[in-house]
């Protein structure tokens, strides 16, 4: 199977570059699944259920969320009713919405696609190992399912590393994002579980984590609030991973990182 997982869409730049350029990026690499975290797409806060709609509507197979996932009110009953948006599966079992889906791609295949949230410098949710080991509980790789998929929303990146080893060979994809920076230690580990501390974001990276630089950096320099941060609005560099996967045992073969257009190195995978 083939997997395309794209890191947090900010702002109107990287949702509109993502929304055009996702049926290619669908299409050059033969995405099976794709993926795509869209907790800062409206303004760089929150997701509109008209902005989800869109997502969905490029090629969009999950959209995830994070810690700004109740930012838009409105995407409350819409994620009530739309189980291919998730928000982390370790909120308070009342929660609106599911932290978790299983998504049928090409050749009956089956996917499970799940979001867990850290709790280092985050919100204290319930444990996301112990969530995530009770799911994992009751779908097996390479047989209920033939891949599973998991967003680690999480700022530490000891966090999101220890959460992957512990589920090495359990998985097959452990991806992190929050931090919005793309991390450059793609890898297998040794049980066949592939693994990126942090996928980056889609949107424009003339900026301090997508957002506009001026009144960011005030925060720092002056330790006053100042004005409402937004997202920066210039050419979006869309970022993400890739990892191909064996159908019989659910394992990964291979992790790329995927960065298109605007100012990063462009990467793309290459596949035949």
């Amino acid at each position: 199977m083939r997997i395309l997982f794209m890191g947090d869409v900010v702002g109107r730049t990287g949702r509109d570059t993502l929304g055009l350029r996702l049926p290619g990026l669908r299409k050059a690499l033969g995405i099976d699944l794709a993926i795509v975290n869209a907790e800062n797409a409206s303004h760089g806060f929150g997701l509109g259920p008209d902005m989800a709609h869109a997502l969905f509507a490029a090629g969009a197979d999950v959209i995830t969320l994070g810690n700004h996932a109740w930012d838009r009110k409105e995407i409350i009953p819409y994620i009530a009713q739309n189980p291919r948006l998730i928000r982390a599966l370790n909120y308070p079992p009342e929660t609106p919405g599911g932290g978790f889906v299983v998504v049928e791609v090409r050749g009956g295949r089956r996917a499970l696609v799940l979001q867990a949230m850290g709790r280092l410098y985050m919100d204290p949710l319930d444990c996301p190992f112990r969530t995530t080991a009770d799911l994992l509980a009751r779908y097996r790789l390479g047989a209920t399912v033939q891949a599973i998929v998991a967003d680690i929303h999480a700022e530490a990146t000891s966090e999101k590393m220890a959460y992957a080893h512990v589920f090495d060979g359990q998985m097959s994809f452990v991806v992190g994002t929050h931090t919005h920076c793309p991390s450059a230690d793609a890898q297998i580990f040794p049980g066949g579980t592939a693994f990126q501390s942090d996928a980056g974001m889609c949107g424009d990276y003339d900026s301090v984590i997508g957002m506009t630089k001026d009144n960011a950096a005030l925060r720092f320099w002056r330790k006053m609030p100042g004005e409402r941060l937004g997202p920066a609005e210039g050419e979006a560099t869309l970022c993400g991973v890739f990892v191909e996967t064996d159908d019989t045992t659910g394992l990964a073969l291979r992790i790329e990182p995927v960065r298109v257009g605007g100012r990063l190195k462009q990467t793309m995978p290459e596949v035949v």
